[in-house]
This record gives structure tokens, C-alpha cells and sequence, in this order.
């Protein structure tokens, strides 16, 4: 796919997906929910990959749906009210697609915020593993001002991210969360001064994440997202079950012969599909 709203490269283990639509202050509209599945499920099957930064250029991370784009592609009316709406939920559950590709991508993403993160970003960072914000990022659930119900996962996501009542608070009110506080609250893992130096961190926690243990890495956050709601037994149990299928392997061989020889391990990368 030839892509437009978004950069990608991959070196080091490491991937990077830039949201490169600063024009538009990077809206999402259906170029870019297609292309941020592809992506995501690319990188989730490439080998190479065992980690992932997703930022953005300009001066904010991202504005949220292209309104534009939703007034053409919602709007209309005319035809059978059914079959109008039936065609509605499946574009919803595409974009919801979209996002649940980040969350699943074996690899672990991070992502670096600066500016503005509005409605559909914060669905989009909400869906990530870990984010660091530049000191001069907000966040808005906006969609209450628009007379919607955030959809793409903000809603189911950020309550386990950070207190259910303040996610109330923002998803009710609209109101802005500068970093400082996303940090306080657990949705920020890290602040840095500008948005050069927040990618540049995403950059490093993702490379430390690259140089473990890919099977280790990728049951981790398997094991993590799976467990997210369940009880503690049910995700005890996943757990026990992937060491008991995964332990033996070649990673952890190397990594007491690393140990032995007082040397950093080198794992192989996991199998293409």
C-alpha cells in the first residue's frame, strides 16, 4: 500500500510510524484509519520488528476525526434508514479495526505527544502500550462538544490506564488534561521538554524493549492485554501456559550462556508468517 498519511521505517528492531499529515494538523479520516491497520498489521508479522514508535509531525499530535471527512461520509441520507445505519456500524467497527491492529501488533508500541491530542488521538494513544508527552501536550475527549460518544476506544481503554472517575470527568466535560496531570493520573509515562526530546525517549524505551527477549516481549504484552478485566486466577493461568510453551525455547538458553559469559544476549527474531 502506497501510503499517505503516514511514514514508516524500520532499523535496529525498531519501527517507526509518523503520523505525517501536519497540514491538517494530522486528521484521521479513511486514507489514514486504512493505512494505520495496514501498518500495524505489517509491522505485527515482521520479524524485524520488535518494537514500535508512533509520533507525529507538527506542531500537534493529532486533531482528531476529519470532520470534513465524517460530515461527507455520515451525512448523507435518502434510501432505506436500515440499511443506512447497518452501513454506519461497519464503517464504525473498520475504524475500531484500526486502533484494536496497535493494541494486538506483537510488537509493543510507544507513543511520543506533543500539542494537542484530541478525540480520535486519544483513542489512537490509548490503544498503545506506553506513551511519553512532550511538557507542552493536552488532551481532549472531545466528542461530548460534537453530541457523540467517543467510539474508537477511548472509553473501554482509558479506565484501565488511569482512575474510571476521572476518565468520567474528561469524557463528560470535554475538558482539557494537560501532561502534568495525565502524568499524576498514570496515562503519561514520562515528560520530556519538547517534542524532539519525547520522541527521542519513545526512541530509547523502545530500543531497550528491542534488545529482550522477542518470545518474552511479545507473551508479555499477550499475557497483559488478555488478563486486562478477568480475574486474577483466569490470568494466572494464561501466564502458566505460555511459559510452559515458550520457556524452553532458544531465548532463554541464550540468555543464561549471556549471563555465564558476563556478555549481552542476542536473540534470534521470531518466525515470519
Amino acid at each position: 500500500m502506497e501510503l499517505q498519511k503516514l511514514r514508516v521505517d524500520v532499523g535496529d528492531g525498531v519501527a517507526q510510524v509518523i503520523l505525517a499529515n501536519p497540514d491538517r494538523r494530522n486528521a484521521m479520516d479513511g486514507a489514514f484509519f486504512n493505512e494505520i491497520r495496514s501498518a500495524f498489521e505489517s509491522l505485527g508479522r515482521d520479524p524485524a520488528v520488535r518494537a514500535v514508535v508512533l509520533a507525529a509531525e507538527g506542531p500537534h499530535f493529532s486533531a482528531g476525526l476529519d470532520l470534513d471527512w465524517a460530515g461527507a461520509k455520515f451525512g448523507g441520507e435518502g434510501g432505506d434508514p436500515g440499511r443506512r445505519r447497518e452501513h454506519l456500524l461497519r464503517t464504525i467497527r473498520d475504524m475500531q479495526a484500526a486502533f484494536d491492529a496497535i493494541e494486538s501488533c506483537r510488537a509493543p508500541v510507544i507513543a511520543a505527544i506533543q500539542g494537542k491530542c484530541i478525540g480520535g488521538g486519544v483513542d489512537l494513544i490509548a490503544a498503545c502500550d506506553l506513551r511519553v508527552a512532550s511538557a507542552d501536550a493536552a488532551f481532549l475527549i472531545a466528542e461530548i462538544d460534537l453530541a457523540i460518544t467517543a467510539d474508537l476506544g477511548t472509553l473501554q481503554r482509558l479506565p484501565h490506564l488511569m482512575p474510571a472517575g476521572i476518565v468520567r470527568e474528561l469524557a463528560l466535560t470535554g475538558r482539557p488534561m494537560p501532561a502534568a496531570e495525565a502524568e499524576r493520573w498514570g496515562l503519561v509515562n514520562r515528560i520530556e521538554d519538547d517534542a524532539e526530546a519525547a520522541r527521542a525517549s519513545a526512541r530509547e524505551l523502545a530500543q531497550r524493549i528491542a534488545a529482550k527477549s522477542p518470545l518474552a516481549v511479545s507473551g508479555t504484552k499477550y499475557v497483559l492485554n488478555r488478563s486486562r478485566g478477568r480475574p486474577i486466577e483466569d490470568g494466572l493461568a494464561l501466564a502458566g501456559l505460555w511459559n510452559s510453551a515458550m520457556m524452553l525455547g532458544a531465548d532463554g538458553v541464550e540468555t543464561m550462556a549471556a549471563r555465564a559469559a558476563r556478555r549481552e544476549p542476542a536473540f534470534p527474531p521470531l518466525l515470519k508468517d
